[in-house]
């Protein structure tokens, strides 16, 4: 009995075997640690669950770039393959989601026409940088790449493509079994039906599909049919050598879907090409279902590491030792999005903001995918910025006071002039409240309307005037009603023992601009 349920268990397992990528320890652990083109984040958190993320470097410079943001309202992916260089997927990678946000913030949803319309923009975008470029670096124009964007958004998934970069969905059926459910299309040549809808939209070019270096290819050049850059392929005037071109061959509208996700619905892998050239979609689902969350990207990447490994009839250990360049003759680069969905977690918002992770960087910055707070606060904000900028608003800052701070802490003429008037002129003002001479040493003339800090006396001083009355605008003076705020009996016992606080009393036109009170000494030390 035992040894029949041994059996059965190793057939079970076989299957996975010459994909997992372990270490020869019998705990099962984890290996690649000590590989230097490999990148990973084991496990982080997003919205509504975690996420792992692993990226292998094969050309000899990385075209492959991936970003996930975790907001508190939901989660970005992205993952951008790039073709002819890395301009066009790291331009993607910097501005897709970006655009994305933008547009999402300004409609306050997301739905399948803000998702379009970003896509639009950064294709726009990285065309203009061609234009600008294009004669002083013509390999611009043979320059792409492949994207593929995931949001998850108030319980609902949204998946666009274009390319070859794929979307497995892992869902779970009876007896708890693992199903791959494929969400994206792949815009690749290789597929029969995608071969048949190019001809059929250049039916006078009979060379738009060959059979080139022992696959097919568009105008014997490109795999893919849709891609964010190569303008050589999409605009007449950035067509390289003898290329003929009549009209546009490769397209930028991407191919958008939705589903509301559903308890069955466990994970999606998201992943650049260089992963499912090894791995079928059903072979990824197992693995990420059989083993724990902890480094499942990582797993991945080394299963098809150890597959295109044995096509070579090496050790995994072997491969990792040629450099990069090299190791493009194994494999290409590849990029590996984990997102694990936590059915508990989808009504929750995160209780802290989430950290944007890129990949091969290090550094990590708080997201920037949060929508529906923006919408909700920006005319707060726009209100709060209007203030700022004018002078008699409800607010100013401490160094400009404006009329309504005045009016706020200065009731009366009477309790600024107490504080402004030295010990020598209070037997001509102390009982005027609100006269002003020609020569009266204030800042302000005590008129029906608040003084501002364009309005003086003959007397008053400017930063610019070179006299010894010139004051700091961090000078504690008369101006500065929020930090002297007394009542009335406070300022005449302030004023009583002005002289014998202060050291270095001025007299005369000084004296109401430099003259500290004890409160003010205060604040300034």
């Amino acid at each position: 009995m035992v040894s029949w349920l041994d059996r059965t268990v190793s057939a079970c397992c076989q299957p996975l075997g010459r994909y997992i990528g372990l270490s020869s320890s019998e705990d099962g652990v984890l290996g690649g640690e000590d590989y230097p083109l490999l990148w990973y984040r084991d496990l982080e958190k997003h919205s509504c669950g975690e996420f792992s993320f692993a990226v292998v470097q094969a050309n000899q410079v990385c075209e492959d770039y991936g970003h996930v943001e975790p907001g508190r309202e939901g989660t970005f992916v992205g993952v951008y393959d790039g073709h002819g260089g890395l301009d066009a997927s790291r331009f993607a990678c910097d501005n897709l989601s970006r655009h994305l946000i933008t547009l999402a913030r300004e409609k306050g949803t997301i739905d399948k026409e803000v998702l379009n319309n970003a896509f639009a923009a950064t294709e726009d975008g990285f065309l203009s940088i061609v234009e600008r470029e294009f004669h002083d670096d013509p390999d611009i124009a043979s320059m792409g790449s492949c994207c593929l964007v995931g949001v998850i958004w108030k319980r609902r998934l949204y998946v666009a493509n274009l390319g070859d970069c794929r979307a497995v969905l892992g869902q779970t059926g009876i007896f708890n079994r693992i199903f791959a459910k494929q969400l994206t299309n792949d815009h690749n040549v290789r597929i029969k039906e995608v071969r048949d809808e190019l001809r059929a939209l250049h039916p006078d070019d009979p060379n738009i599909v060959t059979y080139v270096r022992r696959t097919w290819r568009v105008k014997s050049i490109i795999q893919v049919t849709r891609a964010i850059g190569d303008a050589f392929l999409k605009k007449v005037e950035f067509a390289i050598g003898a290329i003929p071109l009549k009209r546009p061959v490769l397209r930028a509208d991407p191919s958008v879907c939705s589903r509301n996700l559903q308890p069955c619905d466990k994970f999606v892998i998201f992943a650049s090409d260089g992963l499912w050239d090894l791995l079928s979609n059903q072979e990824a689902v197992k693995i990420v279902h059989a083993y724990p969350r902890q480094g499942i990207a990582r797993r991945l990447v080394l299963s098809a590491l150890n597959v295109a490994a044995r096509a070579r009839k090496l050790k995994c250990d072997d491969l990792m030792n040629y450099d990069k360049g090299v190791r493009r003759a194994f494999h290409d680069d590849i990029t590996v999005v984990v997102i694990f969905i936590d059915h508990e977690k989808l009504n929750d918002e995160l209780t802290v903001p989430g950290m944007s992770v890129q990949g091969y960087v290090d550094t990590h910055r708080p997201s920037d995918f949060n929508i529906e707070q923006e919408v909700a606060t920006e005319t707060e904000h726009t209100e709060i910025e209007s203030t700022d900028t004018e002078p008699t608003g409800t607010e100013s800052s401490e160094t400009e006071p404006t009329e309504t701070k005045h009016s706020e802490t200065e009731p009366t003429g009477t309790e600024r002039s107490e504080i402004e008037l030295t010990e020598t002129e209070a037997t001509e003002t102390e009982h005027s409240e609100t006269e002003a001479t020609g020569t009266e040493p204030t800042e302000t003339e005590p008129t029906g309307t608040e003084p501002t800090e364009t309005e003086a006396t003959g007397t008053e001083r400017s930063e610019t005037e070179p006299t010894e009355t010139e004051h700091s605008k961090t000078e504690p003076t008369g101006t500065e009603p929020a930090e002297t705020e007394r009542s009335e009996t406070e300022h005449t016992e302030i004023e009583a023992t002005e002289t014998e606080r202060s050291e270095t009393e001025p007299t005369g036109t000084e004296a109401a601009e430099t003259a500290p009170t004890k409160t003010e000494l205060t604040v300034t030390v």
